[in-house]
């Protein structure tokens, strides 16, 4: 099956100015090198800590912003630096739903307005009217069709997600990027706008990619998972392979943070792995594996050598040089990888030898009493004096 969508090499860097003639000192790397797919019908999770590069890798592949470097590519179209004229078409296919409910609607605009602008702007006529349209997409994600001439203030914040969902929905695109879709939400809203994305997906045929923090959210929504750290992508696996047995330290850490709801381990003692140290800036991100000054693995080669993603099992590609749950590794691709735990971890047996030495030692205690006849002697001297 062909992708829908792919990504290679893709790279954002936010230039950093100072002085009067505002030269360019540094540059934050938000994005530094993505590589991945995303099929027909799938619905792919991006996970990760907050500024690691999640929302701007979504901007980036909606083109919402321009990438630095390279390719972005829709449908097997290259759209990575496409003007406004050459997007406009793709807009069609291309949605997106933002974080914020509440900055992402106009106040001064009623949500008959909102959701009809894609239509405006395309010169789309839909069959029987826009304002039929409108209240039927209204309808479609749960709102009654009389909310046409309200505003936005005038509802919550679910119900403004789902006007933002109506509004990404208007031209019946083919992907859906959703930006922490239901992280303004409290519990119960967000279960309600989580079903409804997966009820449209089955309805409509959508493709999502699904930005979000809960991993739980997660778990339910996706088919596949990346799991991102400081603007690259550590870890890509489907939903149970990543659950079960994660390979990627950083990953095997996010999933011990996730709470058990279950009353029969109340006291009972934590998995959960703390991570020492912070985040390191984007600005100066550390040599060799980005994750090594965090991590309770690293060697001296995760601090020179950056791991390439590799797939390490099938549908599962990691970026590490001393995986977690590598026993199973039958890719010969990745057994350079491995190859480095597996030779790092001998090296402990080296200088066992050094049992022997205490048999070698034993005539230098046999020998101690030969220094302590100098004492003897001593002693006996002084009475001569």
């Amino acid at each position: 099956m062909e992708p829908l969508l792919k990504v290679n090499g893709l790279k954002k860097h936010f230039p950093i100015k100072k002085g009067l003639l505002q030269r360019q000192t540094g540059a934050v790397k938000a994005v530094d090198g993505l590589d991945f797919e995303v099929y027909p019908g799938e619905t792919l999770g991006v996970v990760g800590e907050s500024g690691c590069g999640k929302s701007t890798m979504g901007r980036l592949i909606t083109r919402l912003l321009e990438p630095t470097d390279g390719t972005v590519e829709f449908q097997g179209t290259d759209i990575s630096h496409l003007g406004v004229s050459g997007m406009r078409p793709l807009r069609r296919d291309i949605q997106m739903i933002f974080q914020d409910p509440y900055g992402s609607l106009n106040p001064r605009h009623t949500v008959g307005t909102i959701v009809s602008a894609p239509f405006k702007l395309q010169g789309v006529e839909p069959e029987g009217g826009v304002k039929k349209e409108v209240q039927r997409l209204l309808g479609l994600v749960g709102l009654n069709p009389e909310h046409y001439n309200r505003y936005p203030h005038e509802f919550s914040g679910g119900q403004r997600q789902r006007i933002g969902i109506a509004r990404a929905l208007a031209l019946k695109p083919k992907l859906v990027v959703a930006d922490e879709p239901v992280s303004a939400l409290d519990v119960s809203i967000q279960a309600q706008v989580v079903n409804l994305l997966d009820d449209l997906q089955q309805e409509l045929g959508l493709t999502y990619v699904i930005i979000a923090h809960d991993l739980s959210v997660i778990r339910h929504v996706s088919d596949r998972i990346a799991v991102m750290y400081l603007g690259k992508i550590v870890e890509l696996a489907d939903r149970k392979s990543l659950y079960e047995s994660p390979m990627h330290p950083y990953t095997r850490a996010l999933m011990s943070a996730v709470p058990i709801p279950d009353p029969r381990r109340r006291g009972a003692k934590s998995d959960r792995i703390l991570l020492k140290g912070d985040v390191p800036s984007p600005i100066a991100p550390p040599p060799g594996c980005r994750f090594h000054t965090r991590c309770w693995k690293a060697t001296d080669l995760c601090k020179t050598q950056e791991p390439p993603l590799l797939e390490l099992r099938p549908g599962q590609r990691v970026a590490c040089h001393h995986p977690e749950n590598a026993e199973g590794v039958t890719i010969p691709a990745a057994r350079e990888s491995v190859d480095v735990t597996i030779t790092k971890a001998p090296q402990p047996t080296e200088p066992k030898p050094e049992p022997s030495k205490p048999e070698a030692a034993e005539p230098a205690e046999a020998e101690a009493p030969t220094p302590a006849e100098p004492e003897a002697a001593a002693e006996g001297d002084a009475p001569k004096e």
